[in-house]
Parts: C-alpha cells; sequence; structure tokens
C-alpha cells in the first residue's frame, strides 16, 4: 500500500529551492542513519530556523528498515510541531540507483528521489532518468538527476576517479529528462578522504568555471553539489587522539561551500562531517569513561555535538539559518 509523503507532513523541494536561488543560499541535505542523527539534525534545524533536506541512502534505508523510516520521518515533522517551530522537511533518497528503488521510495512517502545514472553513458542515463521522472512527477515527487562523477566512497557509492561534468550535457539532459534538479562534478568528493596531498600542499579549489558556463546554459535552474563535507580538523583529530586512524582525512573548505551557495547551487550535502562528529564523541566519551555501557551516555553527548555543528552550518556555511518559517508559511499557502 502506497503513501504520499503529502500524508507525513513532508515537502518537495521546489518552494525551497527557488527561496534559496533568489537569497542567495543553499538548502542542507542532511544524510542520517538512527534515531540520534535525525533528532540532532531536526533540533539543529529548528534551533537554526532552516529548511531541511534529510537524506536516505539505500543502504541507510536497509539498515533503518523502510517501514520504520516513514515513521521516523512523521516523527520528525511532528516533533518540530510540537515544538511551535515551523521549519519544511523533504525526506529524499540519496543515490538511487535503479527505478525500482525509486518507485518503492516514492510508493513509501519519499518527497524527492535522487536517480544517480553518472555510471552509464549519456544516453543510457537519459532513457533511466526519464523513466524514474516520468513515475515521479504522476506522484508529485521531484527528481534530482547527475551529470559527472565523483571520487571518492560513501556508503554504496564509490568511484576511483572523478570526471568534471561537460557544460555542453547539461542542457540536452535537462531537456530530455524532465528533472527538477542536476547534481554536478566541479571537483566536491565522497568520504572523508576528498584529496591526497602532499606536505604543504593545499585542497585544489572547485571548478567554478565550470559551474558558472553550467549556470550560463541553464539559468535559474537548481543546481546541488554532492560530497561537500569538509572534513573538520577537530573531528579528525579527536578521532585520531583517542585511538581512530583517520591519517590524511581532508575535505572541501567552508568558504568554497560559502561560494557555491550564493550561486544556482541550492542543495548541498553533508554526510561524512555528520559520521565524524559521532564517532569522535563517542570515541572520547568511552576512552575517559571505560567503566560506561549505557549508550545513552556517549550517544548524548554524540547527539549534542552533532546539533551545534548543523546550527553552525547552516548559519555559516549555506546560509540557510533564519529561512525556515518564511518557507514553510509559503508552502502551506502553496498547499
Amino acid at each position: 500500500m502506497s503513501v504520499s509523503y503529502k500524508e507525513l507532513g513532508l515537502v518537495t523541494t521546489r518552494v525551497m529551492f527557488q527561496k534559496a536561488m533568489d537569497g542567495g543560499f543553499a538548502i542542507p541535505a542532511y544524510n542520517f542513519n538512527n534515531m540520534e542523527q535525525l533528532q540532532s539534525i531536526i533540533r539543529g534545524c529548528m534551533e537554526s530556523d532552516s529548511p531541511v533536506i534529510l537524506q536516505v541512502s539505500s543502504g541507510a534505508r536497509k539498515y533503518a528498515d523502510p517501514t520504520l523510516l516513514r515513521y521516523m520521518a512523521l516523527g520528525a515533522v511532528e516533533m518540530v510541531k510540537a515544538s511551535g517551530a515551523k521549519i519544511p522537511i523533504t525526506l529524499h533518497l540519496d543515490h538511487g540507483d535503479t527505478f525500482e528503488l525509486c518507485k518503492s521510495c516514492i510508493d513509501s512517502g519519499f518527497s524527492s528521489v535522487m536517480i544517480d545514472g553518472s555510471h552509464l553513458s549519456f544516453e543510457e542515463n537519459i532513457q533511466l532518468t526519464s523513466k524514474v521522472v516520468e513515475y515521479a512527477h504522476k506522484c508529485d515527487v521531484v527528481v534530482e538527476g547527475e551529470l559527472g562523477v565523483l571520487a571518492g566512497i560513501e556508503d554504496n557509492v564509490a568511484a576511483e576517479k572523478s570526471h568534471y561534468t561537460q557544460p555542453e550535457e547539461v542542457e540536452e539532459f535537462v531537456t530530455q529528462t524532465g528533472v527538477d534538479s542536476l547534481a554536478i562534478s566541479i571537483g566536491t568528493s565522497h568520504g572523508a578522504y576528498k584529496f591526497k596531498l602532499k606536505e604543504g600542499e593545499q585542497v585544489p579549489p572547485l571548478r567554478f568555471d565550470i559551474l558558472e558556463e553550467i549556470e550560463r546554459r541553464l539559468p535559474g535552474f537548481p543546481i546541488v553539489l554532492h560530497g561537500s563535507s569538509s572534513v573538520l580538523p577537530v573531528y579528525v583529530d579527536m578521532i585520531n587522539q583517542y585511538g581512530g586512524r583517520l591519517e590524511g582525512a581532508v575535505g572541501i573548505p567552508e568558504d568554497q561551500l560559502r561560494k557555491a551557495a550564493k550561486s544556482a547551487v541550492c542543495k548541498i550535502n553533508i554526510d561524512s562531517d555528520g559520521r565524524l562528529v559521532v564517532t569522535a564523541v563517542v570515541r572520547k566519551v568511552l576512552a575517559e569513561n571505560p567503566k560506561e555501557f549505557d549508550p545513552r551516555k556517549y550517544l548524548g553527548p554524540a547527539r549534542e555535538e552533532l546539533q551545534e555543528m548543523i546550527a553552525r552550518k547552516n548559519k555559516d556555511v549555506l546560509g540557510s539559518a533564519g529561512h525556515g518559517r518564511e518557507i514553510m508559511e509559503e508552502e502551506e499557502i502553496v498547499l
């Protein structure tokens, strides 16, 4: 039995993205796998009055259980209502790789899905993406496609080398598929090891020249950046201090992301940063309290730290803080 995202109190990204492009900010898209991460995301976004996209990979969906996940999303919406806050929430499938997976998510209440055909030929990518768009739009669900390949490993997504998006392909892809947003490759990367730097080397800047050409060819069209965690050194250092081994972990500088957020990039994906925060705090608590065995005593502090990081990211990096209520009120008018 299928359920509409509207029954869960979720929204699509249409109004969010338009507001983001008009206002020069990006909507945060945070991945989660469990209750504590979800609580942190929602609380951090309520604290900063930010719209939010809750992202779930196919692996996370299996981990959490598809049925339970539906009610977790419903619970997140009800949690916001009970607080008196007003922030729009989208539930999004991250890196869907088959039509069947996208259909299943749409039928279970997702308001947005990504079909990632970037590993296919250009023609096959168009064909697969078009099929998903056709089904999703019948259910008033939005679709994100992808052109270009991001290097790195994160959950079920893996690629050894990146391939920058070719600007000359974007117009045909968007026109032929009917997608609502487009993920592009301009130098971001999945995972905590985004770049292999030699001593003294700086992280290479994002290819804003490619982004600007895509903006020229697709004026006013929503662009998405994947693999945009900054791999914050404070948490990498904490993990290493308390027994971890994350030598050489490095991410996207936050000033680069802030610059991107002021362009047509209206959705920025963040996963690894959340994982690093939780792992760092859990390691610290258990190292300092080796007799501790109550999950609440180590997951609770991790949850609080992640909430603080999310609220800060929304304010200082993505610029989405302060826009949640205004977007939600416009959503209610549209609905």
